[in-house]
């Protein structure tokens, strides 16, 4: 079975499906193993794998070591072409739909897509929205997008039935990394009346009882990094939050 099988599997056998982001970058050299370890034994369904800026060299020998010890799938959530490598089970191809931007709508994932069919990555195709979680993420600043307001869930629905016509297989909402708030419970209500492919929702999830609301809204993977990289005793109490068919 393909990743995103096991996941819309998931999905549908317990509710909705819990990843945790790591952060291969140096500030996480020292926690990799202790981190995937908490996740094999924390009902985690998945590992999404990336950021937005590398400080160093080692990303791809940190994937590695993430790959092997790693007991449920590893899924490359990029932050640009350089950091694509053979060590992930597959891949979210993403194209930030919510923004303006020609090269992260389109151009980085053309100079992806050989790279990608030589390593033979299976792709998720993904429609990637920021929205404004108040911090100023570093993927906004990055990629050069501005963010939707979390006070228009009418312009995050038109964005998302777009990348649902445009074939997307999945829609990720992201508050961003660190976000002061994360995404807005009724734009996730809305854009999931609206569309019928899953959604992704991560940044700024604190608790588990924000992470239920948010799954109660109509999120079907739910996304923490930054809270788990400073408690990796919370994994458990996410992912009970999350799974709320109980097997």
């Amino acid at each position: 079975m393909n990743v995103i099988d096991q996941l819309l599997d998931t999905i549908s056998k317990k509710g909705a499906a819990y990843a945790t982001l790591i952060d291969p970058d140096k500030k996480n050299d020292t926690t990799i193993e202790s981190s995937v370890a908490a996740a094999n034994e924390s009902d985690v369904d998945a590992l999404f794998v990336g950021g937005s800026l590398m400080m160093d060299g080692r990303y791809t020998e940190r994937v590695k070591r993430i790959k092997d010890a790693a007991r449920i799938p590893v899924i490359f959530f990029p932050g640009g072409v350089g950091q694509l490598n053979s060590h992930y089970d597959a891949m979210l191809f993403m194209s930030v739909i919510s923004g303006r931007n020609p090269h992260y709508l389109i151009g980085e994932q053309v100079i992806a897509a050989p790279v990608v069919k030589d390593l033979g990555i299976e792709t998720i195709a993904t429609g990637y929205m920021i929205l404004d979680g108040g911090a100023g993420s570093t993927v906004e600043f990055m990629s050069g997008t501005r963010p939707i307001p979390m006070n228009r869930p009418d312009i995050a629905v038109a964005h998302a039935l777009a990348g649902q016509y445009l074939g997307m297989e999945l829609i990720y909402l992201e508050a961003g990394s660190g976000a002061k708030k994360p995404v807005e419970v009724d734009i996730i209500k809305q854009v999931n009346e609206a569309v019928d492919i899953p959604l992704i929702v991560g940044g700024g999830i604190r608790t588990p009882t924000a992470a239920a609301e948010r799954v109660a809204a109509g999120a079907a993977i739910i996304v923490t990094g930054t809270v788990i990289e400073k408690n990796l005793s919370l994994m458990k109490e996410f992912a009970d939050a999350i799974h709320w068919k109980k097997l």
